[in-house]
């Protein structure tokens, strides 16, 4: 399988980068007390951390707002995961309980202040892209059942013409979620280099760290950038 970042992308984004986190043989049905107390302990350092800032003015946040903005996306009406999920912390709304695998990211998300997606390796032939948008491409939003149609040109991560998230790291489709039935997966995170680059690869660190600490499963960590835009495993 793969992971690839079409090189129009980068014509784009010249310094997106992307690492990512491969884990196989997960148990995501056995509770994680562990998870929890680690999602508690990031989710009130991130609500300290922004008890006084702007969100939106904050050197965490602009990057991504400025990607938005280059990708013809209007990040106050969509807001990058990322935004979205710190904007939650900082308000003290906490995040719910979703299941184990998901709450490991959502604790490295926020302690790095990097978007990480999770993907289902079952739900995928081949590999997931990030590439821009095209006719036979479809989108179930998460909870949702109609289909959507994409954008023109709107930057995706998609696998077999399926949407797996729409406007880069915006909103993540009901296809591919992650389930406590779920044993192997792909976490995509989505930084710039020379701005959070080095937190991309300390992220990817974590991951691979707590999930064989956590699940004693096989985790592996490739990096893709404008110099080697495809990572295989």
């Amino acid at each position: 399988m793969y992971f690839s970042v079409d090189p129009k992308v980068f014509q784009q984004l010249p310094n997106a980068v992307f690492a990512v986190v491969i884990a196989r043989g997960i148990d995501n049905a056995k509770p994680q007390a562990d998870i929890q107390q680690l999602l508690a302990k990031n989710i009130q350092l991130g609500e300290a951390y922004f008890a006084d800032k702007n969100l939106k003015e904050s050197p965490e946040i602009v990057p991504y707002r400025e990607a938005f903005r280059t990708l013809g996306i209007n990040p106050n009406k969509f807001k990058c995961s990322i935004e979205a999920l710190l904007t939650r912390i900082a308000k003290q709304k906490g995040l719910p309980v979703i299941n184990p695998a998901v709450d490991l990211g959502n604790a490295v998300s926020i302690k790095h202040f990097l978007p990480i997606g999770a993907h289902d390796l079952a739900t995928i032939n081949e590999g997931l892209e990030v590439r821009f948008s095209q006719p036979e491409d479809t989108f179930i939003p998460f909870g949702g059942t109609e289909f959507e149609v994409p954008d023109e040109e709107e930057l995706l991560y998609v696998a077999d013409h399926q949407i797996r998230t729409r406007r880069w790291t915006w909103r993540q489709s009901e296809v591919g979620k992650i389930t406590e039935q779920t044993t192997d997966i792909l976490y995509p995170i989505d930084a710039f280099a020379g701005i959070n680059d080095e937190k991309a690869l300390a992220s990817a660190n974590d991951l691979v760290t707590y999930l064989q600490q956590y699940f004693d499963c096989e985790a592996q960590f490739g990096f893709v950038d404008q110099k080697k835009p495809r990572f295989d495993f």
